[in-house]
């Protein structure tokens, strides 16, 4: 099904929305890399939910008002947006930076629009013992090998991007910085609030993710009041891109209340 792009405002603020689909609603978010590395979920999921895709404020070329300096601000804009639009029994799913602003949404909801999770190699957690690379001081190269399980296999695409699509993606990193570098991705606060959160969790994970490991994404999901912590194979940082019929799979499970 093809996603309808829209551009609606919510204050002074015009958000980007992809939306698609009928039945429970499904919030996706994307991560540092941009709407691009949810596309293929977000077609998927349009099949058979009301799938809202939004691009982050600051993301591809859009505003990013001074007000919105941090995840809890991306967190609370989508709750707004949720409410404003009357939407209830809300399955959230975020990948990486879109993870953590999922979790954020959920310790932040007071009014129970958020029914569900699904974190995919989020950040947003400190961990000791498994802390969170530094993906700033990698050089191209080593971003592949520490993203995805087979480097080598994506080479072609990274070598064909534009010089275009290279400047959107270093103005992405720019606004990630100004949003989540500091502290660098996490929130002082959120670990010691996810066991208040009840609501059914997924944390799914890449084996090969060497931005947060695997036993960071166990803790993560340990932290939970109620998630469930499963490992994707042959997939790193972004599952739904290496692996994609294994993550639908396990989503559209989660999804249906098929587990």
């Amino acid at each position: 099904m093809t996603l309808h792009h829209a551009t609606v405002m919510y204050g002074d603020l015009p958000l980007t929305l992809s939306e698609a689909g009928k039945g429970r609603p499904v919030l996706l978010l994307h991560g540092g890399g941009g709407p691009r590395t949810v596309a293929g979920l977000a077609e998927h999921l349009s099949r058979s939910a009301h799938t809202i895709a939004p691009t982050h404020p600051g993301w591809n070329g859009t505003p990013r008002p001074d007000w919105l300096a941090g995840i809890d601000d991306l967190a609370l804009l989508y709750l707004r947006m949720l409410h404003e639009r009357g939407l209830t029994d809300v399955l959230v799913i975020g990948s990486s930076m879109g993870g953590w602003t999922a979790a954020e949404m959920a310790a932040l909801d007071t009014t129970g629009i958020v029914t569900g999770l699904i974190l995919i190699n989020a950040v947003g957690v400190r961990i000791e013992g498994a802390p969170i690379t530094d993906f700033f001081a990698l050089d191209a190269r080593a971003a592949a090998e520490h993203t995805l399980h087979d480097p080598d296999r994506f080479k072609a695409d990274l070598a064909s991007l534009s010089a275009d699509q290279v400047a959107v993606q270093q103005a992405n990193m720019a606004t990630v910085r100004a949003i989540a570098a500091d502290p660098y991705m996490y929130d002082p606060k959120l670990l010691h609030r996810l066991p208040r959160i009840e609501v059914p969790t997924l944390v799914l994970w890449g084996e090969s993710d060497r931005i947060v490991t695997p036993a960071y994404g166990a803790a993560y999901a340990e932290a939970f009041g109620n998630a469930r912590f499963e490992l994707i194979a042959e997939a790193g940082h972004l599952p739904q891109i290496e692996q994609p019929e294994a993550t639908f799979a396990l989503i559209d499970a989660h999804l249906h209340g098929e587990e």
